[in-house]
C-alpha cells in the first residue's frame, strides 16, 4: 500500500506542477502585436461608424436643441466607448510597446476632451442660430478628432518601421479598412 501512495503523491504533484505551468501560459495580460492592432483599428472603426451616423444626423438639419442633444448623446457615447477601447488594450510588448501606449494614452485625453468640446457647444445653443452654431462647432470638433486620430496611427505606424508592430497593422484583420 505504501508504493500506491507514493506513486499517487508523485501523480498529484505532476499534476499541480501541471496546473502551475499551464496556469502560467497566457496569463500574463499581455497582447500579440496583431492582437493589439486589431484592438486599435476595431475601436476606430466602430466609433468611425458611429460617429458617420451622427454626423448624418447634422447634416440632415438638426436644428433644435432636442435634435442636438440627442447627436450629442450618440457622439458622446461613441466618443466615450472609443477612448475606453483604447485604455482597455492589454500591455503591448514590442520594442515599441511604451511609446505606442503613451500615443493611444495621449490620444484618449484629447478624445475625452474634444467629447467635453462638443458637450458645452451643445450646452450654450440656443435659438435656431445657437443650434446652427453649435452644429458647425461639433463638425469642426469631429474634424479635428479624426486628424488627431489619423495622426496617431501614422505615429503608431512609424514607431517600428518594418518591426513587429508595424507588421502587426499590416496583417491585423481588423486595420484593413483603415487608412492611415
Amino acid at each position: 500500500a505504501g508504493s500506491r501512495g507514493v506513486a499517487a503523491l508523485r501523480l498529484l504533484a505532476l499534476a499541480a506542477v501541471g496546473i502551475v505551468l499551464v496556469a502560467g501560459c497566457g496569463g500574463d495580460d499581455e497582447a500579440s502585436a496583431e492582437d493589439w492592432a486589431n484592438g486599435v483599428c476595431s475601436a476606430f472603426t466602430d466609433w468611425r461608424e458611429a460617429v458617420t451616423t451622427a454626423g448624418e444626423s447634422l447634416r440632415s438639419g438638426a436644428t433644435t436643441r432636442d435634435d442636438l442633444e440627442s447627436t450629442a448623446d450618440e457622439l458622446e457615447e461613441a466618443t466615450e466607448t472609443f477612448a475606453d477601447d483604447l485604455r482597455d488594450l492589454e500591455p503591448l510588448e514590442t520594442e515599441a510597446g511604451a511609446e505606442a501606449q503613451e500615443a493611444l494614452d495621449e490620444l484618449a485625453e484629447d478624445v475625452d476632451q474634444n467629447k467635453e468640446d462638443m458637450r458645452a457647444a451643445v450646452g450654450g445653443a440656443e435659438g435656431l442660430q445657437g443650434a446652427v452654431e453649435a452644429a458647425s462647432s461639433i463638425a469642426a470638433t469631429l474634424a479635428l478628432m479624426g486628424e488627431q486620430i489619423e495622426d496617431t496611427f501614422r505615429e503608431l505606424q512609424q514607431l517600428e518601421p518594418g518591426g513587429e508592430l508595424s507588421d502587426a497593422f499590416e496583417t491585423a484583420d481588423d486595420c484593413e479598412s483603415v487608412s492611415g
